[in-house]
């Protein structure tokens, strides 16, 4: 197993993501995600990585203002070129640190309609001949209502059903263990039939959203080891609230026979 630590989660000690490189290389970690960096030039993301000296996988789409609930405009019909750009920058801040995935947020709706699946469909498969010619992963993430109320994206089945209908080696599934057994429970059955079209994974506990050894109900220990033997070993983003300490939390990886 392979676990990357993401900076939008983790290391709140300080509220810089920039600071939070650091952090992580010093907390042992070898990789990173992260959301899009707000606020921060690429410029000041490439030098805080490289200065760190830590590998980055994924990032976020770029979506708008996300203290307002914006999480992406991909199923929003008539915002097109909102989306291309956002993807355009997106994909400059990828190939600058190096991260080989990108994630596609969907965006929040509370009126849903056939024209913005369409829309949604369109946009990314727009996006995965662009990500081909760049070399890169398009990941999209059903996430559940508790969490994100509107979320566009939180069924599973349609999300399979859209990467199947594009039909791309660029376009996958983000699967994040969290929402899953929000969603759908089941998790043994899920992430064997799932992980065909998985391009990468998160974890957190359910429903605290904290550590995998936290009290909960997900037994990680019996899931990560479900993950390996169903076939899946690239990186597991830890996208979890610390529920303290930020490196001293990470005592679960050992308890678990893991190192990182």
């Amino acid at each position: 197993m392979k676990f990357c630590a993401n900076l939008s989660f983790m290391f709140t000690e300080t509220s810089s993501i920039l600071e939070r490189y650091a952090l992580a290389k010093e907390a042992g970690f070898k990789a990173v995600e992260t959301g899009f960096p707000f606020g921060n030039t690429l410029e000041q993301v490439k030098q805080a990585k490289e200065q760190a000296g830590i590998e980055q996988v994924l990032i976020n789409l770029k979506t708008g203002d996300v203290t307002k609930g914006q999480l992406g405009v991909t199923a929003v019909p008539g915002k097109e070129n909102e989306f291309k750009e956002n993807l355009n920058t997106t994909i400059e801040y990828a190939k600058a640190v190096g991260a080989k995935k990108v994630h596609i947020m969907a965006g929040k709706l509370e009126n849903v309609c056939s024209k913005n699946w369409e829309t949604y469909e369109d946009n990314l498969k727009y996006a995965a001949n662009i990500l081909k010619t760049e070399g890169l992963m398009g990941v999209i993430e059903p996430i559940n209502s508790h969490s994100v109320p509107n979320y566009f994206l939180n069924d599973f089945n349609k999300a399979v059903d859209i990467i199947k209908s594009i039909d791309s080696e660029h376009l996958k599934l983000q699967l994040d263990i969290f929402h899953l057994q929000h969603i759908c429970g089941d998790l043994s059955y899920n992430i064997k039939n799932l992980m065909p079209y998985v391009g990468h994974v998160q974890i957190a506990q359910v429903p605290s959203r904290n550590e995998p050894n936290s009290d909960g109900e997900v037994n990680y220990k019996y899931i990560l080891n479900h993950l390996e033997k169903s076939g899946y070993s690239d990186w597991i983003g830890l996208e979890y609230k610390p529920a303290g300490d930020t490196k001293a939390g990470l005592k679960w990886i050992k308890e678990f026979g893991y190192t990182l």
